[in-house]
């Protein structure tokens, strides 16, 4: 009964005090930067992953960064 009107009342909190000693001990192993990489590697995997999930397409645009591209660079066209 504690631990439910606790989590209601505080979870905001308790999720973001869980979150700091789950990183804190990787921030002190690995290092700061290589924390921030391992954040952006899973960053951009969940938004790739979210995007096809979503059929929205590719998160680059290819086709038309080419196309794009050989109007303004002789090696692409």
């Amino acid at each position: 009964m504690f631990w439910k009107q606790l989590w209601e009342s505080h979870k905001g909190r308790l999720l973001g005090v869980a979150s700091a000693v789950f990183l804190c001990p990787i921030y002190l192993f690995f290092g700061f930067w290589n924390m921030m990489f391992c954040a952006l590697l899973l960053f951009v995997g969940y938004t790739v992953g979210k995007n096809s999930d979503l059929d929205q397409g590719p998160l680059v645009p290819w086709k038309e960064l080419r196309e794009w591209l050989a109007t303004r660079w002789r090696p692409f066209k």
